[in-house]
């Protein structure tokens, strides 16, 4: 989404492609930092912004602070323009920093767990809370391996439907089925 917000010159127009925001408080976009529009898997950097809607602030996540930061103000500004909103852009500095040039992607995954579970979904309907990711460590190599157990449970749950599908085709291949 973020990527179809930098790359159009007028963002209402893409008001019918996506989701309905009047019921939605919080929102999460992974950004990316590719320019050219005819290669959306491109890019070298992934940064998280999560927009506050209820409050009108989007908070910009890099573990490679500044990298992302026009990417991700050019999608603030154009997500507001979509919401008939004006949007605050806050560049947390404080966000924890990768230690190579591979783990981004990783810290987006990580960083968006902890903001819903740890932070967004424990606090009260009228309480305030800190949106910071000031002294968390976020260790990579544990988060690739959650990551590799949620596809693992992802792929068995697959496995067993399809080993208990009332589907005419009976499937003998514990691969997933294929699309002609």
């Amino acid at each position: 989404m973020s990527f179809m917000l930098i790359q159009t010159p007028n963002p209402l127009t893409l008001k019918d492609a996506l989701p309905n925001f009047s019921k939605t408080t919080h929102i999460f976009l992974p950004i990316n930092d590719c320019r050219n529009p005819n290669q959306a898997e491109g890019g070298s950097h992934w940064s998280l912004l999560l927009v506050s809607i209820v409050d009108g602030v989007a908070f910009h996540y890099d573990s490679l602070n500044p990298a992302n930061r026009e990417e991700a103000i050019t999608t603030t500004k154009k997500l507001g323009t979509l919401l008939g909103k004006h949007l605050q852009f806050l560049d947390l500095h404080d966000s924890p920093q990768q230690e190579n040039s591979s783990d981004c992607g990783v810290f987006v995954c990580v960083q968006m767990k902890h903001l819903l579970l740890k932070k967004l979904m424990r606090a009260d309907k009228e309480q305030k809370v800190s949106m910071s990711m000031g002294g968390k460590h976020i260790d990579a190599s544990h988060g690739r391996k959650t990551m590799l157990e949620i596809i693992e449970g992802f792929r068995k749950e697959g496995e067993s439907r399809r080993s208990r599908s009332s589907s005419p085709q009976k499937y003998t291949s514990k691969s997933p089925p294929r699309i002609d």
